[in-house]
């Protein structure tokens, strides 16, 4: 068989201590082989050395549109309150397509670099930016398919029934392209009406939802069972994510358990959004600060879908962040206190293959008639991977390297 690429000497993320190292084969930008030994000869042949070969990370929630913005928006001054959406909203009418191309770019690059080969990125329309947003970030979803496939959830940050023309202009996304739609009840007059209309809209056009939800410090009101009660109503089990949700995190276990039933139930994912949570969480307290990021392992466990993401970056939000995925599941191991091999195997499936499933991605992974996406990193195992963020030395866009990175060389006085 005359193959275009065969990566030898693998070690997959389910593979046992002991199990043989085996050797994938790619033809077509698709995965044909994978055996302990492949005779054939390739064009291009890559020694994994034992390293971990694995599927692209997912991306599952990041803002391009507004990345990489912290140095045009106003200075933190106080500790609390904080209002990092009024400072990035005071400098939205200042965006440019090329600007949001800029900026995006150089995030995007930075995924691509760290192993991310699935991207769903939320963008903000409202009358201040306009579609602005939207159509430059739009514009990079051809310019890089080399690398990641992406989609678009469009969101209404500033609100939608407070916010007249903010519907049309979601709208308007969907109809140019945008296959998500999302959500920001929090900013909103009637949170619940926001809610209800998106559900509309999402049934209208087909599309699947992304809310950010039920940020707080008190749970006296969750969102999330307007969600819930609203998924199984319109059929949309499965289709149907929410981030964030940090009121989770203030609950007791078993109110917990409740909520998850629920969720699990009616098919409603979960992303919860580390860096971003850490640090916005808690700045109205001087002592025992929260720390506001849920315990997905736990909802995992009691059957929903969890995912991790980085959210934003170099922004106000978050003025941090490089586009690692592992360094993201790293913090959220650390907050949580999961370090044991069982739970840190079900985070790495939190930007994997859960992930996937999230963003109804068929044909993902390592496995023959598969796309050929996939990543060389640093490590023998998942688990040793975020415990020590482990680096990504190479990526492959079906079949075709995306992106190579150098282990250290150590250089001992002779």
């Amino acid at each position: 068989m005359n193959l275009d690429l065969i990566i030898r000497n693998a070690r997959l993320p389910e593979m046992q201590a002991g199990d043989p190292l085996v050797d994938l084969a790619v033809l077509n930008g698709k995965f044909v082989l994978i055996q302990p030994t492949i005779p054939d000869k390739a064009r291009e042949e890559i020694d994994a050395k034992g390293h971990l070969v694995a599927p692209g990370f997912v991306e599952t929630h990041i803002h391009l549109d507004k990345t990489c913005t912290i140095d045009r928006c106003a200075c933190e001054t106080v500790r609390f309150p904080f209002d990092a959406m009024e400072r990035v909203s005071a400098i939205k009418h200042t965006f440019t397509v090329e600007d949001v191309q800029t900026r995006a770019r150089r995030t995007l690059e930075k995924c691509i670099s760290h192993g991310c080969t699935l991207m769903r990125t939320h963008v903000e329309v409202d009358p201040k930016v306009g579609l602005v947003g939207f159509e430059g970030v739009k514009s990079l979803i051809d310019e890089y398919s080399w690398a990641l496939d992406m989609e678009i959830c469009v969101m209404p940050q500033e609100g939608m029934i407070n916010n007249p023309g903010t519907e049309d202009l979601m709208i308007a996304a969907l109809k140019a392209g945008a296959r998500v739609i999302g959500a920001a009840p929090n900013y909103d007059s009637d949170p619940a009406a926001q809610i209800r209309r998106v559900f509309e809209i999402a049934h209208e056009f087909d599309v699947d939802i992304d809310m950010h939800l039920d940020s707080g410090a008190s749970a006296s009101r969750l969102d999330t069972l307007l969600v819930c009660e609203l998924a199984e109503k319109y059929n949309w089990g499965g289709r149907v994510a929410i981030g964030h949700v940090t009121k989770l995190s203030t609950m007791p276990v078993a109110e917990v358990d409740k909520v998850a039933q629920r969720m699990k139930d009616a098919g409603v994912a979960l992303t919860v959004l580390p860096a971003t949570d850490l640090y916005l969480s808690g700045r109205d307290l001087e002592a025992n600060v929260r720390r506001g990021v849920v315990d997905a392992n736990h909802l995992v466990t009691q059957g929903v879908n969890c995912s991790i993401s980085s959210n934003n970056i170099l922004n106000p939000f978050t003025p941090f962040g490089d586009g690692q995925l592992i360094r993201q599941a790293n913090l959220y191991a650390n907050i949580v206190q999961r370090g044991m091999p069982e739970p840190l195997r079900d985070t790495w499936k939190m930007f994997t293959t859960n992930s996937a499933q999230l963003m109804r991605r068929a044909g993902y992974g390592i496995g023959v008639g598969n796309d050929a996406d996939f990543i060389i990193v640093e490590s023998d195992n998942p688990v040793n991977a975020i415990r020590e963020v482990a680096p990504t030395l190479m990526g492959f866009k079906r079949g075709r390297r995306t992106f190579t990175r150098s282990s250290v060389v150590l250089h001992r006085p002779d």
